[in-house]
């Protein structure tokens, strides 16, 4: 019989690095305009000092994969709650830019790491039939993490200090510590032991403790004849798994075209242009954690029972008529709380399609040999470019205002429905091996 609670808590604890994720990519929208004053930085510089966080971020998805192959999912987890822990100390008590810019370095190449290894990790040990609930709570906890920081933000940006932003930043440090102490409870991925180490019974024993009565079936399916036995990053770039590979980059690449984290890091910046005041702004990016966190909420719960192409149809359509909505908003000087609504729409269209299913979507595509390496290339693909719409967007925005980066951000959605459309399999239902051989067969 299937042990339920123990997945849960095995998936919470692990999907927590999600909530250090969110809260760290989210922090910095209530502190950037602060420090820019503080330290009297450039549009360009500081562009750059929110962006370093996404350096950091790029570099730990693309050798994130690498410890998580040799060593192990749950050290690698280990360590990227220490780095979390490590950015928010320094980031709080940084005496100049540039050390910040470090520890944002540091935090980065943790949530890097974590968006690639705790999704993988959540997708090893679950059940076909809740594999998407339980990978999904990664993203659950990226968006409660988010609004954790946007409504502790909102919370400190009260008090009006002119180092406010420290404690914004220092906050992070208590749910890392709390990640630390429970990601003791948390075993090693059982497909892990096998497929890389060969250490069947270790893996069995975990395996048991899910569910007593599908031991043999599961070491059998990891096991099979059927499965690649060969691993490495050599084998990864053979050409064996061209298609996997094209879907996991397109599907990152049009999660960030949406501009979905040009909204999360410079919100208030954002609303401030359309007339709020900076307090309403604050409050407003709260608005836009919760609604994320609600949507979010609902793609769990239709993931596994309506599937992920059905999610990504209804994000698509509904990030297309938002986002062409906020750039009319701009276009005629539309204010008030008309952009804040459009904004909470586009959010959860975010939320209900690409945010609910990217996670997911990627860590199921690769076979087990090679899937470190493959949420790897998607990981690394959605942050690069995550950190150049969050580098450039400031001083873009700047040169040609916001209606023309929202109707080009529009556009690409459409392009996002088409790829939807035409090429994106449905993952839904089916076991890990049997996707294996699915989307590897179509390179053969």
């Amino acid at each position: 019989m299937q042990n339920t609670n123990k997945l849960f808590f095995w998936s919470i604890t692990v999907a927590l690095g999600g909530f250090l994720f969110g809260f760290d990519t989210a922090v910095i929208s209530g502190g950037e305009q602060a420090i820019q004053s503080q330290w009297s930085l450039s549009d360009f510089m500081v562009g750059q000092m929110v962006a370093m966080g996404l350096y950091g971020t790029i570099a730990g998805a693309v050798f994130g994969g690498l410890p998580a192959e040799r060593w192990g999912r749950k050290p690698t987890l280990f360590w990227i709650g220490t780095m979390f822990l490590i950015c928010s100390l320094g980031s709080a008590l940084a005496p100049d830019v540039q050390t910040l810019m470090f520890f944002r370095f540091i935090g980065g190449l943790a949530v890097g790491a974590s968006s690639v290894v705790a999704p993988m990790y959540i997708a090893e040990i679950a059940p076909q039939d809740i594999r998407g609930r339980l990978t999904a709570m990664f993203q659950f906890n990226i968006v409660l993490g988010i609004l954790v920081a946007y409504l502790s933000n909102w919370l400190i940006g009260m008090s009006g200090g002119e180092s406010s932003w420290r404690l914004m930043l220092g906050v992070m440090a208590i749910p890392s510590v709390v990640y630390l102490l429970l990601a003791f409870f948390v075993p090693e991925s059982p497909r892990w032991l096998i497929s890389h180490k060969n250490r069947v019974d270790d893996a069995r024993k975990i395996l048991a403790q899910i569910n007593p009565v599908t031991v043999d079936a599961a070491v059998a399916a990891i096991q099979a004849p059927s499965t690649d036995k060969q691993s490495g990053i050599g084998h990864f770039f053979s050409g064996k798994f061209r298609f996997p590979m094209l879907l996991a980059f397109l599907f990152a690449f049009f999660n960030q075209l949406s501009g979905i984290n040009a909204i999360i890091y410079y919100a208030p910046r954002i609303l401030k242009e359309t007339g709020l005041g900076e307090s309403a702004a604050l409050l407003s990016t709260t608005g836009i954690g919760l609604v994320n966190l609600i949507f979010t909420m609902l793609g769990l719960a239709l993931i596994d029972r309506y599937g992920r192409r059905f999610l990504m149809y209804i994000g698509s359509i509904g990030y297309i008529v938002s986002l062409s909505c906020v750039a009319l908003a701009f276009f005629y000087g539309l204010s008030g709380l008309f952009v804040p609504l459009l904004l909470f729409a586009f959010i959860a269209s975010h939320a209900i399609g690409q945010g609910a299913v990217i996670w997911v979507f990627i860590s199921e595509i690769f076979p087990n040999s090679v899937r470190a390496y493959g949420n790897s290339l998607g990981s690394s693909t959605h942050w690069v470019f995550a950190a150049i719409i969050a580098g450039l967007f400031p001083y873009f925005n700047g040169k040609y205002g916001g209606g023309v980066i929202f109707a080009f951000f529009a556009f690409m959605m459409v392009l996002q429905l088409l790829f939807v459309w035409k090429m994106m399999p449905e993952t839904k239902g089916v076991s890990l091996e049997d996707l294996e051989k699915k989307l590897v067969a179509q390179d053969e």
